[in-house]
């Protein structure tokens, strides 16, 4: 049995009840400086990813299991919210795992919020280099663990690592506030072993909950960058075309961490989507509502194994 995690609170104030899972190679600290302002006004907690500390597998690195992960988040949910539903605010991986818990345990969840989100952790085509590295015979996990090792190691590799999520590098996203919060994301970082991540990677790799989104029936806003290099944004939007109560925004200029590279608009746009429902368009051009219909839903491939 996979231990539930610790939540890292980043509001306790009563009020709307949320949890945020962040991306593939981070920590709960990065929403301490990158959550939406609105989750801030309630009960906000961030858990991590399996294998990334303070969370660790144990004796499970070997049979990580989908029911696993989902019995782990959901015990958490049901200690630290009292077992009512809450908002998932899931980046990238995090998004991942917030379908599978919306699937999978549908009583805990009241809305789905994604950013940079995949619904099956291995892409044709576009792979994700851990997963590739990963699968390599005999080396594979020892050529993962020194690259994970090699850019956490210094804070300019870090940073120089994470701005390959980014569209445009010369934005003012980096402050002195978002340039802690990330250092205090690689501390907790070498804290992790880096074999428990590449388990977690390894599962990840070989799970999909795409053929079960139409099953997903609560609300999900789905916010997605055009520019995303590290999922491609086809892959986004074909995800929304299945999820029966999708509202897709599509920024324009903004990369896979939306978050940060349009904080403002991604604030707004939670907030309206938390307080008011359904989205409307009114964002001038950057609004895609569902359904997605016609000639847009066949020309979107399904790009996935």
């Amino acid at each position: 049995m996979l231990r539930a995690p610790s939540p890292h609170w980043l509001s306790q104030v009563p009020g709307m009840k949320t949890v945020l899972i962040h991306g593939m190679v981070m920590s709960p600290a990065f929403w301490s400086c990158f959550a939406p302002g609105i989750v801030r006004e309630g009960r906000a907690a961030a858990y991590p990813l399996p294998g990334h500390s303070p969370w660790t597998l144990d004796d499970l690195s070997q049979g990580l299991t989908t029911a696993a992960v989902v019995d782990a988040y959901a015990e958490a949910i049901e200690r630290d919210f009292d077992g009512e539903p809450v908002t998932l605010i899931g980046h990238s991986t995090g998004g991942f795992v917030s379908l599978l818990l919306a699937r999978h345990r549908p009583d805990l969840v009241s809305n789905v919020i994604l950013m940079g989100a995949f619904a099956c952790g291995r892409f044709e085509g576009q792979e994700r280099l851990a997963s590739r590295i990963l699968r390599l015979p005999l080396l594979g996990r020892h050529l993962f663990v020194r690259l994970f090792t090699r850019w956490i190691a210094t804070r300019e590799a870090f940073r120089w690592g994470s701005l390959e999520c980014v569209f445009d590098k010369t934005a003012g996203w980096e402050t002195e506030e978002t340039i802690a919060a990330m250092e205090e994301v690689r501390e907790h970082l070498l804290k992790s072993q880096a074999g428990e991540i590449a388990a977690f990677v390894s599962w990840m790799s070989q799970t999909s909950v795409i053929d079960e989104l139409p099953l997903i029936d609560v609300p999900v806003l789905n916010i997605i960058g055009v520019r995303d290099a590290i999922v491609p944004p086809l892959h986004q939007i074909h995800l929304s075309g299945k999820l029966p109560r999708a509202h897709t925004v599509i920024l324009d200029k903004v990369g896979h961490l939306p978050m940060a590279e349009a904080r403002e608009k991604v604030d707004q746009l939670v907030a309206t989507f938390l307080l008011f429902g359904p989205l409307t368009a009114n964002h001038k051009n950057d609004l895609l509502t569902r359904p997605l219909s016609g000639p847009f839903r066949t020309a979107v491939p399904l790009g996935l194994q």
